[in-house]
């Protein structure tokens, strides 16, 4: 039975050292975290904290979410290797406003371009487009200038993008996609959104 493991554990490293072996491009990739399930966001800011832990420059644009005060909103301003931008006025059911929405998601979609371009005041090694997705399936920024714009990033930058309904061209030029799916959630029986989980 040992022995069985242990042959079994030797063979999954040869393979694993092969793949990593095999792997030939370095280059900063693009991210697509989807789907309805919980944790988009929060795998894009735990990777944000990877990068800042490297002494990276992070750049995180929150579209959408608005003002809420969060506990990532209070935790970015301890790092000064995080650039944290708030683009949105809030839910889109709560300000019900679509020419305001629009002009916030175009706002934050002009600094992240300027990241992007390296226009920037600073060079980023990641770049977090936090609910993008969504501003792009309501419209409020052009996705085939937004597809152009990826095409052309720069090898040194990172780019994850969350939300919802992923349009399919971004998951075509994105590099890892990870799709979230649902099979709990503890607001279907009634809980309510728990500080420290959900914001």
């Amino acid at each position: 039975m040992e022995n069985s493991y242990k042959e079994k554990m030797a063979e999954t490293k040869k393979e694993h050292r092969r793949r990593v072996n095999s792997a030939s491009t370095d280059r900063g990739i693009i991210v697509v975290n989807t789907g309805d399930g919980k944790g988009k966001s929060s795998a894009a800011f735990g990777t944000a904290f990877r990068a800042v832990g490297h002494g990276y420059n992070v750049a995180i644009v929150q579209f959408i979410k608005g003002k809420w005060r969060t506990g990532e909103m209070e935790i970015f301003k301890k790092f000064e290797n995080i650039t944290h931008i708030i683009s949105g006025e809030g839910f889109t059911w709560d300000t019900q406003d679509k020419e305001v929405d629009i002009q916030a998601a175009k706002r934050g979609w002009e600094f992240a371009k300027s990241v992007i371009t390296q226009k920037a005041d600073k060079e980023y090694k990641l770049l977090v487009l936090d609910e993008f997705n969504l501003v792009l399936k309501y419209g409020f920024v052009e996705l085939e200038e937004v597809l152009n714009i990826l095409k052309d990033k720069p090898d040194s930058l990172n780019i994850i993008i969350t939300g919802r309904y992923a349009p399919d061209e971004i998951i075509e030029i994105a590099d890892t996609v990870t799709v979230m799916e649902p099979r709990k959630h503890a607001f279907d029986s009634g809980i309510k959104a728990q500080k420290g989980i959900e914001f």
